[in-house]
């Protein structure tokens, strides 16, 4: 495996203990070579709480990047009320149910008017494969602009939007590609990808951008946004916000991404933090585009809004509200995006709430410190067109003795 990499080289499982390297080779053996395991000594977990994550020898870890378990590991609300109604019925969303209708109208409250449907997916790569249906159906068109090293998902169709995955030969024609913000004029960049997608006789149908441009090294103001999606819809056009990874109030400043920086997008996307683990991810859109693909096409997901998906989901929504964690991550992430600034090393931080880019030199950097803080027991990944910079992005948990352990070993690490 050629260059530095925060992931383990399967070349090198001889140096590990016996144990370990039995778990590996039987694990490549039976899910095959596709599969990537972190750091370059892989590590097992067998329970977790909060922000911590725990072997099977005991040996605790800050867990400092998972916003998957978005109100913490094994949270024992959302745990509970998955076991109960497991315990009473799994069905779909073919059958009446209350619960999830409850559920859609409570989640729909949390967002403009304007976007007053929901249809739920199992991950947030099928929520933006059906974004796309619904934009292609509404619009008419097929072209789709994204950012550089955007990830919006693995499916076919949204692999072919997601240039992280593979770079920019990844992408499909129909696509058009435009540096992150800060990297050039935002606006302007998309101007000439709409331009360009017209000139190849390719109508445009969306620009699509997760909201605090996570893949591309974490860009939490982008100058020329609100003129961008102008710029889109004048050319038939939509914009639609992928929340998969800002949204549920990581940002600190409300519930998504889009509304910190004053938009409404047509279509939103929802993911991962959506059952704080649980698969169950979601599609809020206008209706008048849903009922534009609806008279094309019916939608069914056999395990999308299933019983217990949307006890999940109710439970984790409620965690968010109830133990008020939009504000924590405001104020923890407000402490610590000042201190990592007066870290030696770091030259920029970048961030809003519980979700911050930490910019160093280089990337041999960056991935050195993401080994080096694991193997002080720390979580931490690295993101970026040229993974320079340290992704964090805890449990929404996350408190002042968490951060204070993350800084105390970072400048270590960097020293």
């Amino acid at each position: 495996m050629a260059g530095p990499t925060a992931y383990f080289d399967p070349s090198t499982v001889g140096r590990l203990d016996p144990n370990t390297q039995d778990l590996i080779e039987r694990r490549i053996r039976s899910l095959g070579s596709a599969y990537r395991l972190f750091y370059a000594e892989p590590v097992q977990f067998v329970r977790g709480s909060g922000s911590k994550l725990y072997t099977a020898d005991g040996e605790e870890y800050l867990d400092a990047y998972n916003n998957v378990p978005s109100v913490g590991h094994a949270h024992p609300r959302v745990a509970a009320a998955i076991a109960e109604q497991a315990a009473l019925l799994t069905t779909h969303t073919r059958y009446l149910d209350r619960k999830t209708v409850d559920y859609a109208e409570d989640l729909l409250g949390e967002f403009p008017a304007g976007l007053g449907n929901v249809m739920f997916t199992c991950t947030g790569s099928e929520a933006n494969d059906l974004a796309l249906r619904i934009v292609k159906a509404a619009t008419g068109g097929t072209g789709i602009i994204v950012t550089e090293n955007a990830y919006h998902g693995v499916t076919t169709e949204i692999a072919a939007i997601s240039p992280s995955l593979g770079g920019l030969d990844s992408v499909a024609d129909w696509v058009r590609v435009v540096p992150a913000p800060g990297d050039g004029d935002f606006a302007m960049d998309v101007a000439a990808a709409l331009d360009d997608l017209v000139a190849s006789g390719i109508r445009p149908a969306a620009l699509i951008v997760d909201t605090i441009f996570a893949s591309d090294g974490v860009r939490p103001d982008v100058p020329g946004f609100a003129a961008a999606i102008d710029a889109v819809r004048a050319e038939g056009g939509l914009f639609i916000a992928d929340e998969v990874q800002p949204g549920f109030g990581r940002l600190g400043t409300g519930m998504w991404g889009f509304s910190r920086h004053g938009l409404e997008p047509d279509i939103v996307t929802l993911g991962k933090p959506m059952g704080n683990g649980h698969p169950i991810a979601a599609v809020v859109a206008r209706p008048e585009l849903v009922d534009a693909f609806g008279s094309q096409a019916r939608y069914f997901n056999t395990f999308g809004g299933s019983s217990v998906s949307i006890a999940a989901a109710q439970a984790t929504l409620d965690v968010v509200r109830d133990e008020g964690l939009i504000e924590h991550a405001r104020v923890i992430g407000d402490y610590l995006m000042e201190s990592l600034a007066t870290i030696d090393g770091v030259l920029e931080v970048r961030g809003s709430g519980l979700f911050i880019g930490v910019r160093l030199e280089n990337e041999d950097v960056a991935l050195g410190a993401v080994n080096a803080l694991k193997e002080r027991r720390i979580l931490l990944g690295e993101s970026g067109l040229h993974n320079d910079v340290l992704k964090v992005r805890p449990p929404l948990v996350f408190d002042r003795a968490d951060a204070d352990r993350l800084l105390e070993n970072l400048s270590e690490v960097l020293a």
